[in-house]
């Protein structure tokens, strides 16, 4: 647990820092929050390749993978569903519940609820020693089936409120592009995969990103398109690769092993500084007038703050209810708590929001949550380690007849 503590304080730094910097900063801010956001998307790459590495596709069961990808929906759709609900029926005056400004605006903004935080899950899970675990196995394929569904769906919505751009359609043909290489390619594409050069493969991914966002945002009238690095870094993991060397005696196997020990060295250096980074990504709330015109007293925004957290990560619990015949109970449960962090995705998501004209109130609201959710992640990777301690204990204690 020392890892995950330590990467839950790196996490809270950095947003106590992303509260400060811009004051200090002041007219470079801006800039500022470029380059951190680079910066984050580079170490989400390189995450994420480490995650394809693991990604062994056995293409005679492809219909377990359409049923993770549907588990995954419910995960993503609960949360935005009761968040939405809250968001009309709750924050909005009754005048304006039946009115299509409202359902389009808060339909798009508790999408920020959908999401789980593919970096941070999976950096705190590797940190608690749970990477060999079903659970890591499974909330793997799930988070990133969930950020998949998140993009993919944020372009109807988008096109809901702005009208159709065929621009946003190529987002969607980039990722099923994509898609189709990870399947069609699968651990058989030999390129060098040390440490140094997965810091190259993800500085290109980044590079890449960001220049498409570039050039699209200074063409006028074009809707500038932001690929997310999440799904090319792991489909490049998971098409490269991984030698397998039975001889574990020979100089070449241990200077590979030399490698792989910088490459640990090397990935928990870049997942802290993600998990600051994170922290950092977060806009500025301390200044927000809780009390000002136009919105509740504090304490009745802090309960709001307390029941979207709460209902968006109740969406979440959904999970357990399937894979029955995989897992104990509290190895399902563990799968649905790990998917309650997030981070980067949800964030990016409300500022899109903000963009469309999504009230102060339900923004104020819907960031504060974020980062309670984003605060809380050590813990609830906590209750992750202790149901799966929990649940080995009832599989030795119990007849293999009876069990699960």
């Amino acid at each position: 647990m020392r890892k995950v503590l330590l990467y839950t304080m790196l996490l809270i730094g950095g947003l106590a820092l992303s509260q400060v910097y811009p004051i200090l900063l002041g007219d470079v801010s801006e800039a500022a929050h470029a380059y951190i956001k680079m910066a984050s998307m580079f170490c989400l790459a390189f995450i994420m390749i480490h995650v394809g590495f693991e990604c062994h596709l056995n293409k005679s069961k492809l219909g377990e993978y359409g049923k993770d990808y549907l588990v995954a929906m419910t995960a993503a759709a609960f949360p935005w569903i009761l968040v939405a609900l809250y968001f009309v029926f709750i924050l909005a005056p009754p005048t304006a519940w039946f009115t299509a400004e409202i359902w389009q605006e808060s339909l798009l903004g508790a999408r920020f609820a959908a999401p789980t935080s593919a970096g941070v899950l999976f950096s705190m899970l590797a940190a608690a020693g749970l990477a060999s675990t079903w659970v890591f196995r499974k909330a793997r394929i799930l988070a990133i089936f969930d950020d998949i569904d998140t993009v993919l769906l944020l372009i109807p919505l988008q096109m809901m409120i702005i009208g159709i751009k065929l621009e946003l359609m190529f987002v969607v043909a980039f990722m099923l592009l994509i898609i189709w290489l990870a399947y069609q390619f699968n651990n058989s594409i030999t390129i060098p995969s040390a440490w140094y050069w997965l810091i190259v493969y993800a500085l290109l991914i980044t590079a890449f990103s960001e220049t498409v966002y570039f050039i699209t945002q200074e063409v006028a009238h074009i809707t500038p398109l932001h690929l997310e690095v999440l799904l090319p870094a792991f489909a490049l993991g998971s098409m490269m690769r991984q030698p397998h060397h039975e001889d574990e005696t020979n100089a070449e196997h241990k200077e590979e092993l030399e490698e792989k020990h910088e490459e640990h060295i090397a990935h928990k250096i870049i997942a802290g500084a993600f998990m600051v980074l994170v922290g950092l990504s977060m806009p500025i709330f301390i200044n927000i007038n809780v009390v000002g015109e136009g919105l509740p007293a504090w304490y009745i925004v802090a309960f709001h703050i307390l029941m979207i957290t709460i209902i968006s990560n109740i969406g979440k619990m959904f999970v357990a209810f399937f894979y029955r015949s995989e897992a104990h109970w509290k190895e399902r449960v563990a799968v649905a708590v790990a998917m309650f962090p997030r981070g980067e995705v949800g964030a990016g998501v409300l500022l899109i929001s903000l963009s469309y004209g999504i009230s102060q109130l339900a923004f104020t609201v819907a960031m504060l949550s974020l980062v309670l959710n984003l605060v809380l992640t050590g813990f609830f990777i906590w209750i992750v380690q202790r149901l799966i301690k929990s649940a080995e204990k009832h599989d030795q204690d119990t007849p293999p007849s009876v069990a699960g």
